[in-house]
């Protein structure tokens, strides 16, 4: 089996065998400590300071990984690759568990509670909201950068892929972003959304594989996925619009139990069923990529 089919699925499964390990291991202190050292090295006017000043930051982790992911190629049936793939992808995902977050705030029993537990969705905490459609965009969002746009980078270039959008995650939004220059924060946000814009288009897509394919392209059509610009905007509106047309179904099942029906679905959607729904949407999501990257390994697509 393909090395890469194989690194994706330990990497997952030690994530939820060890929620506490993975806590331990994902610390991106030094990076914050290393763009303020630049920060603080480079004066006014210089090249760091451009739009183009956060390759001096992603060079030389990426040079590192890269020049490592070379060097160990092939060796001994590929065991010393398959083990620097795991512990690298397993080091840029998340960095925080989605579920726990999510059934936080589900579990959260007043407002002020359940907007703390929701700003672990959001880069920017000015931006939380605890209205129903703002959360269902939340949450994929969350999955975006936790989950899919690492595994997309590191299926297409491997272990330097996956840390290229980690570190480009963390310098373009949320605290390690706050201190950056304007023109270097720009430029990191810049490459952030081109690394984001193709996993968006195949998220997108899946959603309307695993959900209501004509719903689901029908938003992505009216907010923009159809062009090229570097505006994810479409991928929030095709999950409001999949979750919306879920509950709506769901829903349906029970109309035509009359009373008894109303009462069964309000047991079993309980409080924020877009939430939920959103959750569920992620993980069907991830399953078919899952599937997907399964069928080229059997195919002899992927190494």
């Amino acid at each position: 089996m393909s090395i890469t089919l194989i690194a994706v699925v330990l990497a997952l499964a030690l994530g939820h065998a060890a929620p506490a390990l993975a806590a331990a291991v994902r610390d991106y202190d030094w990076y914050g400590r290393w763009l303020r050292w630049l920060d603080g090295r480079f004066p006014e006017g210089g090249f760091w300071r451009g739009r183009y000043g956060i390759a001096l930051a992603l060079a030389p982790p990426l040079l590192a990984v890269g020049l490592f992911q070379l060097a160990i190629d092939a060796p001994l049936l590929g065991l010393a690759g398959l083990v620097f793939a795991v512990a690298v992808l397993f080091y840029s995902w998340g960095p925080r568990d989605l579920d726990v977050d999510v059934e936080a705030i589900m579990q959260a029993r007043d407002p002020d509670a359940r907007r703390a537990a929701a700003a672990a969705l959001w880069p920017d905490p000015a931006q939380v909201s605890l209205e129903p459609p703002a959360l269902v965009a939340a949450v994929l969002g969350s999955a975006q950068r936790r989950w899919f746009g690492v595994l997309f980078w590191f299926l297409l270039l491997g272990p330097f892929g996956a840390l290229l959008y980690r570190l480009s995650a963390l310098a373009a939004e949320g605290p390690l972003a706050s201190p950056l220059p304007a023109d270097t924060a720009a430029g990191a946000r810049r490459l952030h959304a081109l690394l984001d814009w193709p996993v968006a288009q195949l998220m997108t897509l899946s959603m309307a594989l695993v959900g209501d394919f004509d719903t689901v392209i029908g938003a992505w059509k009216d907010h923009g996925g159809a062009m090229f610009r570097l505006d994810a905007g479409f991928l929030a509106a095709a999950a409001r619009a999949s979750v919306k047309s879920d509950l709506a179904d769901e829903a349906q099942d029970y109309v035509e139990d009359g009373v008894a029906g109303a009462t069964a679905l309000v047991q079993q959607l309980g409080e924020l069923p877009e939430l939920r729904d959103a959750m569920s949407l992620a993980w069907r999501i991830l399953l078919l990529w899952l599937a997907v990257l399964a069928l080229f390994v059997l195919a002899g697509w992927v190494s």
